[in-house]
């Protein structure tokens, strides 16, 4: 499933920007899905982080994202069986990084994924 994911989120890349990331790995905690994918900044947008205009391309990005959002999502679904309640998306240009976000609407099986404080044995 993660796999599937992986080369999803890759092929997307490739078909929608001309050049797709180099590599790419997803993980599931409990609800959450994260994709790291390195690599894949087009020419174009090189140049530009080069010139110091990183944050046109994080525009330009997170535009694609906003129009992608509904492939982005199926994929996901799809691939795991679940909805998607909320994706999220984010660009780091040195070293090369994207990271795809996407929150599943809970099943109700996890274990909690958190520690109240007031849940912790008293120290002293």
């Amino acid at each position: 499933m993660l796999a599937r994911i992986s080369t999803g989120l890759v092929q997307l890349h490739s078909r929608y920007y001309g050049k797709g990331p180099t590599k790419a790995k997803t993980h599931m905690v409990n609800d959450t899905v994260i994709s790291i994918l390195r690599g894949g900044f087009t020419t174009v947008e090189r140049t530009m982080i080069d010139q110091g205009r990183i944050e046109a391309v994080h525009e330009m990005r997170r535009t694609f994202q906003s129009v992608m959002e509904d492939e982005f999502r199926d994929l996901v679904e799809e691939s795991t069986g679940r909805n998607v309640i909320a994706y999220m998306s984010q660009i780091h240009t040195n070293p090369d990084l994207a990271v795809e976000i996407f929150v599943l609407e809970p099943t109700g099986e996890e274990p909690p994924s958190h520690v109240d404080l007031e849940d912790l044995p008293e120290v002293g």
